[in-house]
């Protein structure tokens, strides 16, 4: 029973150890742990309680204070005699007050009217669509970063599988020479191309190793995973696939921020003209005052309570808010210029990308027949080369023309896949 238990564990430490992802589930995965997709999220949460903060000042305002004041000297006032009976013309001092005083109030305010509280709701009516928009452009980048690197690791991959295809080809030439070297048909120089080419081809394959590590450290940070775990990607065939859509899809989130900076700039505005008008608060307040002598026994309560309404009316402000108005307009014109900017260069971007995607489809065909042709030549080659008809050099340069076909193509089917998700990004149709 224990050796059944230990067997079921083993075997699923070794599917999840073996477990390769989908470019589909490193997506999902990046939806719900990216960093920076979560902060975006967070990002309109947080403004829905701006919101509510905000609105707290519709509501009575409830404040309570509390005091105690000893009088070391107790506060006199000069007043006239004769309000106690003496000579006219003179004054007497009269102290009022006792030693001891604890003063306890509860105020309450409630704004009737804040011109400024419509401006502010519809500011932040208009800041909850711009962090909606970022949220989608923060999607949009994150899932091209993810995408980049899967197809980075694609290639390193194809790469890697190359190489290695290379170099057991090179060990099995080396071999077959060395019989060669050993019957005296050949000279060992010959043997030592072979080792050479032979080891560049080993130190590529390390050089790949390292840039594979790196690209699967990076991918797991940006899907939520350790960065010390391992990471293997489905493969992917070196294909054109094209998964360009037509431009009538495009969504274009940055002129929509620019378009809701248009609105926010129309608010404060507004706002600037309400800030004309006066605030109208109701208030009113309980004061329980607690008065103290204890040299005489004298102890008393004076309550107090009262009503009011407050008008603050800012009737001159040093032309604050008429300057206020003059940036308003200078912004309002920036931002036109930046929207005709900012739209010429997203078309310009989309176009461009479209062109490269179409120029990469073609080169990446024209680079697998290119590769079909190179691994004719040198099986070719090898052929002769085993049977004495051509030299070690002859052999190299088509063993050259070979890798740097496969080179070709990896680089092509990166380049495809680059220009692709670069449209799909420009037109905001990743998904």
């Amino acid at each position: 029973m224990r050796s059944y238990l230990l067997y079921i564990c083993l075997s699923v430490h070794a599917l999840a150890y073996n477990q390769t992802y989908s470019l589909s589930d490193l997506l999902k995965m990046a939806d719900t742990a990216n960093i920076g997709l979560k902060n975006a999220r967070l990002e309109i949460a947080a403004n829905g309680y701006q919101r509510k903060a905000f609105l707290a000042e519709q509501y009575p305002q409830v404040s309570a204070t509390g005091d105690y004041r000893y009088n070391a000297i107790i506060p006199g006032q000069i007043v006239p005699a004769d309000f106690f009976g003496g000579p006219p013309g003179t004054f007497a001092e009269v102290k009022f007050g006792v030693p001891i005083n604890l003063s306890n109030t509860v105020q309450l305010t409630q704004f009737l009217f804040n011109p400024q509280l419509n401006y502010g709701l519809n500011a932040l009516a208009i800041n909850a669509q711009i962090v909606q928009i970022q949220e989608r452009i923060a999607f949009q980048e994150v899932h091209y970063q993810v995408s980049n690197a899967y197809f980075a690791l694609q290639a390193i991959n194809q790469q890697m599988s190359f190489l290695q295809k290379n170099e057991k080809n090179m060990v099995e030439l080396i071999r077959n020479m060395e019989l060669m070297v050993a019957q005296g048909l050949v000279i060992p120089t010959e043997v030592d191309k072979l080792k050479i080419n032979r080891n560049n081809l080993s130190n590529g394959i390390l050089k790949l190793e390292n840039t594979r590590l790196q690209l699967q450290q990076l991918l797991a940070i940006l899907v939520g995973l350790p960065s010390d775990k391992s990471l293997e990607i489905a493969n992917d065939e070196i294909t054109s696939n094209p998964t360009i859509v037509e431009s009538t899809n495009a969504v274009r989130p940055e002129l929509e921020l620019i378009q809701l900076q248009k609105q926010m700039n129309l608010e404060e505005r507004k706002g600037t003209y309400m800030a004309y008008l006066p605030t109208l608060s109701f208030y009113g307040a309980y004061n329980y005052n607690y008065n103290m002598e204890p040299e005489n026994n004298f102890r008393t309560g004076i309550p107090s309570a009262f009503l009011g309404l407050r008008l603050a009316w800012t009737l001159f402000d040093g032309f604050e808010k008429q300057n206020k108005l003059k940036v308003n307009a200078y912004n309002k014109e920036k931002i036109q210029n930046e929207e005709i900017f900012a739209a010429q260069q997203l078309n310009l971007a989309t176009a461009n990308a479209k062109r490269d995607a179409e120029l990469q489809t073609a080169n990446l065909a024209m680079n697998q027949e290119q590769l079909t042709l190179s691994e004719r030549v040198y099986e070719a080659a090898k052929a002769q080369f085993k049977e004495g008809t051509i030299s070690t050099n002859e052999l190299l340069q088509a063993d050259s023309g070979l890798q740097q076909a496969q080179a070709n193509l990896v680089a092509a089917y990166l380049q495809l896949r680059q220009a692709e998700l670069t449209y799909l990004k420009s037109i905001s149709q990743l998904k």
